[in-house]
């Protein structure tokens, strides 16, 4: 059974974790409304599909920006000012589904200012986290952080759809604009967490030097790169709205959304041996094939409860493909670089499926829904081997090596002259 240390030993990873499930639960409401209001709007796949267009350009600028500040300044103060400017953009949506008229560009305009703000708060998030936990129980906080996710993920879409379904647009986007704030009240009793005295200051110069880091780590490489390849490709949920149409309908729509977070949360719930692995390399290439397979299954399924059975396999393998990701990066970037990092790794687990969106809409358009999302899982599957054939690093990479290499560059900083 997955390990629950964290939670006992630290009272500020409580109140993240906390804070976290409750606004992760009203952004998956909202995760829904958007892209099926769009759906409704317009009836296009494209459509659908162009909104992970609208939030790739500005998440490419902000996420580096947001990852250079979080080593500069206050995590803290960050994070909790992220959370203030997500609970603006609910609003936005509220105000916009209230009009006699609701206007299609503004979900578009949305979008982007959220993956903006979300690019700021991120960074912060993930250097503050590692923060408050001591370094062996990194694999438990990503299993823990996992379990709340997908339980959000897992009611939320279906929330989402029963509200818009028999309250409309408007109680949804009401509802997240209430997680927001009340998340945002809670973060604020997490303890300040200032940047260390030999912080680089927020500029391009620093971002470079954690561009430079990360490229000079191949196997921190290898799980960007794996991660980019495997959503971009398959990556089928801006198809779902069409998708249910041919399983039973709208009302099914929820419950395509939140299979994946079904199996990741099977995944996440038995997850206690992930703490006692350490070839984490090798197993977030297995569960990226996982998931590629998987896709290939729904795309193949004519019934809903195939249908939903291959979506939760894939998000077993998505969960599993996470946890390993984050517990290579927790467990082996240095505290000086760990905000502009977790930019770098953002840009990787949001290029991919924003990409892939997009990518999916327009195959569907050549290829038909069902052959989009097969096609997609096939090139998935054959980007992931490829990728692990010419990456030895990540095939070889063992934690007991990366903590040392981590405690080893800490300790060069923090030393005397």
């Amino acid at each position: 059974m997955m390990d629950t240390t964290p939670l006992r030993t630290s009272r500020d990873f409580r109140i993240l974790l906390t804070t976290r499930t409750v606004s992760s639960f009203g952004a998956f409401v909202t995760y829904v409304a958007i892209p099926l209001q769009v759906a409704t709007m317009t009836r296009s796949p494209l459509a659908v599909g162009l909104l992970g267009l609208c939030e790739l350009a500005p998440l490419l600028i902000t996420a580096l920006i947001g990852g250079a500040l979080a080593d500069a300044l206050d995590r803290r103060r960050l994070v909790v000012g992220g959370e203030i400017l997500l609970m603006s953009t609910s609003a936005l949506l509220l105000v916009n589904a209230l009009l006699p008229h609701p206007i299609l560009g503004v979900l578009y305009v949305v979008a982007a200012l959220a993956a903006a703000f979300d690019g700021i708060q991120r960074p912060a998030l993930e250097g503050l986290l590692v923060r408050v936990v001591r370094p062996d129980e990194l694999p438990a906080v990503s299993a823990l952080r996992s379990l709340t996710e997908n339980v959000s993920m897992l009611v939320g879409p279906a929330v989402g759809g029963l509200i818009v379904s028999v309250y409309g647009f408007g109680w949804a986007y009401g509802f997240n604009l209430a997680t927001f704030a009340i998340s945002a009240a809670g973060l604020v009793m997490v303890k300040a967490s200032p940047p260390p005295p030999e912080a680089d200051r927020p500029s391009l110069s620093s971002i470079g030097i954690g561009l430079r880091y990360a490229w000079s780590r191949p196997e921190l490489l290898g799980t960007y790169a794996i991660d980019i390849a495997a959503m971009f490709f398959g990556m089928p949920m801006a198809l779902f709205p069409f998708v249910a149409l041919h399983l039973g309908g709208t009302e099914v729509l929820g419950l395509l959304y939140a299979a994946p977070a079904a199996g990741s949360l099977i995944a996440v719930l038995t997850s206690g041996w992930t703490g006692r692995m350490r070839r984490h390399g090798l197993g977030l290439i297995i569960a990226a094939s996982v998931w590629g397979v998987a896709i290939i299954g729904f795309g193949l399924s004519h019934r809903l409860w195939f249908a939903l059975a291959f979506l939760a396999l894939a998000g077993a393998g998505d969960e599993m493909s996470g946890q390993f990701r984050a517990t290579i990066w927790s467990q082996t970037i240095p505290d000086r670089l760990r905000g502009r990092l977790a930019g770098v790794e953002m840009l990787s687990y949001s290029i991919g499926p924003t990409l892939g969106n997009a990518e999916s809409g327009l195959a569907a358009r050549a290829f038909g829904v069902g052959g989009s999302i097969v096609a997609g899982g096939v090139a998935c599957v054959v980007a992931t081997v490829a990728l692990a054939a010419t990456l030895p690093a990540l095939r070889r990479y063992d934690s007991t090596e990366g903590i040392a290499r981590k405690l080893e560059e800490d300790a060069l900083v923090t030393a005397p002259a």
